[in-house]
């Protein structure tokens, strides 16, 4: 039986998360013994949803290790630490197969790795010295909006580390490019494996439910109101400040007068369902823009997507993505969706077909795409339809699944 071990930074849910969630769920235990070791979330601070990552695996047959060292941003001390743990936790465990997901975990698991076979060779051991390294990447780190110099020394922790680990895999055209374009990792050894999901498997709400619950967050809410939707961690790399713009702009341009059967002559709101260490942030910003009334931070919500049929238009500003789960999903409710330019969002998106893109950080652009999907109701229904077809031609997690089997071997 081949044993893998999983390692992520944090416990709390998100892409890379997302993705083990999947593939743990649908690898034949009979064939692998699988463990996840993520930060154990008594130390995770501000999230409302510590260790969803092993609640959502409770019942399956996957085996939970908390890390108590493992922080996302460490500092010095923090690192070696962390690089001590796992490798005293591969020693124990002693895995066919280390799969690295995040960044960080991505950087000390690899250390840890190499440290760990580099002295089990020196006592003629084999089974470390066969130990398989795996990378994957949810968005290059070093492409965040960050300041340059922090972004040049993560690139090069990616680049030292790389030779540390057999494979890495990537989700996108885009960072596949770049890891070629940046010499990271020889090209044989960079891996693309598009996310996937099975749309038979989501649980959505129906609209009617979706929206009973979700119209408790609104105040001054009504049976009519149109429903602008986007499920995202308050990270910069969201952008969801631009979001927060976009409906300023709406707003200013009196959206809830359009003339127009859909609109009813009723408002819109923005629901953000997520949390994070900038909730300050945006609700100054909302106070400061006088959007109370028209933006709604609905905090963490496990199980997000099950709302999503309560939406009108969904909406992804992000000015960094890998490849966003959540945009599988909206695809899979037949959503008509607004993404920014980035990452493996042009991948996904056919501009125009089964959904618009803006450019990142544009809030009068991003304005304009929910304005026309609000007047163009039809329209939007049909890109809705689009969406899902090619999420189930393109996007399914049996191929995800097979493609990720193949490196195990």
């Amino acid at each position: 039986m081949t044993k893998i071990l999983f390692l992520v930074t944090q416990s709390e849910m998100g892409g890379a998360q997302h993705y083990i969630y999947e593939i743990c769920r649908a690898l034949n235990s009979e064939k692998y013994e699988v463990l996840v070791a993520a930060g154990d979330p008594a130390f995770v601070k501000a999230t409302a949803d510590k260790g969803e990552l092993f609640q959502k695996l409770k019942n399956t047959r996957v085996r939970p290790v908390y890390l108590k060292r493992m922080r996302r941003t460490p500092w010095p001390w923090q690192i070696i630490l962390a690089i001590w743990e796992i490798r005293s936790l591969l020693k124990k465990e002693r895995p066919n197969i280390l799969f690295l997901c995040s960044t960080t975990a991505g950087l000390l698991g690899s250390i840890a790795g190499f440290l760990y076979k580099l002295k089990i060779r020196d006592a003629h051991c084999s089974h470390a010295a066969k130990l398989k390294i795996i990378y994957r990447i949810g968005g290059w780190a070093f492409r965040d909006p960050r300041p340059w110099w922090q972004n040049l020394i993560i690139f090069w922790a990616e680049k030292i580390t790389a030779r540390f680990k057999d494979l890495i895999v990537v989700n996108s055209e885009y960072d596949w490019r770049i890891a070629v374009k940046k010499r990271i990792i020889s090209p044989e050894k960079i891996i693309k494996i598009y996310n996937g999901i099975d749309p038979e498997q989501l649980n959505f709400l129906s609209r009617e439910e979706a929206r009973s619950c979700l119209m408790s967050t609104i105040k001054h809410g009504n049976s009519n109101i149109k429903l602008i939707g986007c499920v995202a961690n308050f990270y910069r790399t969201k952008g969801l400040e631009y979001l927060i713009e976009s409906i300023y702009h709406l707003s200013q341009q009196h959206l809830s007068q359009l003339n127009c059967d859909y609109c009813d002559n009723r408002s819109s709101t923005a629901i953000i369902i997520g949390g994070g260490r900038l909730r300050p942030k945006l609700e100054n910003q909302i106070k400061k823009l006088g959007l109370e009334n028209k933006v709604v931070l609905a905090g963490r919500i496990a199980d997000a997507y099950k709302y999503l049929k309560a939406f009108d238009v969904f909406v992804l500003p992000s000015l960094k993505e890998g490849f966003p789960w959540i945009i599988l999903e909206a695809m899979a409710a037949e959503l008509p969706i607004v993404a920014t330019k980035v990452g493996a969002l042009p991948e996904i998106i056919d501009d125009g077909v089964n959904g618009f893109l803006a450019r990142p950080g544009n809030s009068r652009q991003l304005a304009e795409k929910i304005k026309w999907l609000l007047e163009n109701p039809q329209e939007a229904k049909v890109m809705g339809i689009q969406a899902k077809a090619k999420l189930v031609k393109k996007f399914s997690l049996q191929k995800m699944v097979q493609e990720t089997e193949k490196l195990f071997a």
